[in-house]
């Protein structure tokens, strides 16, 4: 088994590496000090277990297991955390189990022994679960092959088309499969829902303008242009005259 380790501290990274070394028929394959690194490595040396810290600076264990569980084919996750107070969450991102340091060896024996690599329909099935707890910072692309990162803040809108979301952001746009209602359910405090195809960046919107009947929603840095619906119209009227 392929064994992927991530923590922000050293001395962590270099006690669960001793503890591996002990452990026969595993390989330590990689360490990562935040969430991003974790995510990249996991889909560059495709490991089979990751242990992963919680508390890190940038991306927190949480999320970084969040967007694993979206790739086609996730590793099982094993969160190694100082800390109780997230245990629910993690377990919420179908982790196989939850350690608390220091880890005992024979806890970790018992982790890796259950763990399995999750389904993919698990990993389809928390995108919903996973809205009821912290949004996510970033969301997650695949872009030929690579993982893209996209910051919440830098989002534009997102744009619905047949099983496709668009995001479009300050760094261009790419393509999700996550389902538009959950996005609106995750960060419905930072976006209005203008038409039943499209959430806009509270942030980013600029105003409104209509011509022949049609009201189109406007951005302050970019020339792109939504169409809001007769049923959204009201509420994104509020929205606008309070920005």
């Amino acid at each position: 088994m392929k064994v992927l380790v991530v923590d922000d501290e050293k001395p962590a990274r270099a006690r669960l590496e001793r503890m591996l070394g002990e452990l026969p028929g595993h390989e330590l394959v990689g360490q990562a000090v935040n969430g991003v690194e974790a995510l990249e490595m996991t889909q560059s040396l495709e490991p089979d277990i990751v242990l992963m810290d919680i508390r890190m600076p940038g991306m927190d264990g949480i999320e970084a297991a969040r967007h694993i569980a979206r790739l086609e084919q996730p590793p099982a996750v094993i969160f190694t955390t100082a800390y109780s107070d997230h245990a629910l969450e993690a377990f919420e991102t179908h982790a196989v189990d939850y350690l608390l340091k220091p880890v005992k060896q024979d806890r970790l024996q018992a982790a890796i022994d259950a763990a399995a690599r999750p389904t993919r329909a698990q990993a389809a099935s928390s995108d919903e679960t996973l809205a009821e707890f912290e949004p996510r910072q970033h969301i997650c692309a695949r872009v030929r092959g690579s993982l893209v990162l996209v910051p919440i803040e830098d989002v534009y809108y997102f744009h619905a088309e047949q099983k496709y979301v668009t995001v479009r952001y300050r760094g261009g746009e790419v393509l999700i499969e996550d389902a538009l209602k959950a996005l609106e359910s995750e960060f419905g405090d930072r976006f209005v829902r203008v038409h039943r195809n499209a959430l806009v960046s509270l942030a980013a919107l600029g105003g409104m303008q209509s011509e022949n009947g049609v009201h189109q929603v406007t951005f302050h840095d970019i020339d792109d242009r939504l169409e809001v619906s007769r049923r959204h119209l009201p509420g994104v009227r509020k929205v606008i005259k309070k920005l």
